[in-house]
């Protein structure tokens, strides 16, 4: 799954999808099917990832997407405020401006 494809833009129903799959890789996916996920989830409200967890996760982002994708960056363009709510929309917004 974590391979780089720069031919195909995925829309936002198979970017939830993807980034789903990926939070079930880091947090667990016996956890994930007891969560309700949808892409208003906050990952610290919601799904209570810690920092590590979210690290892993940009990881997996950057494992797929490559250098199209600048995660890491657009996070550290955030304040703290914006990163406790960030939710998966708004990474699926992102990731499909950036595609």
């Amino acid at each position: 799954m974590d391979t780089i494809n720069h031919t195909l833009k995925l829309n936002h129903e198979e970017l939830f999808t993807l980034l789903k799959g990926f939070i079930a890789e880091v947090i667990g996916a016996e956890f994930v099917e007891e969560m309700d996920i949808t892409p208003d989830s906050s990952f610290t409200k919601d799904l209570e990832m810690d920092s590590i967890e979210i690290v892993s996760f940009s990881e997996k982002i950057k494992a797929h997407f490559g250098d199209q994708i600048d995660f890491t960056g657009w996070l550290s363009s955030m304040d703290l405020d914006q990163l406790i709510d960030l939710d998966l929309s708004m990474i699926i917004n992102y990731i499909y401006e950036c595609q």
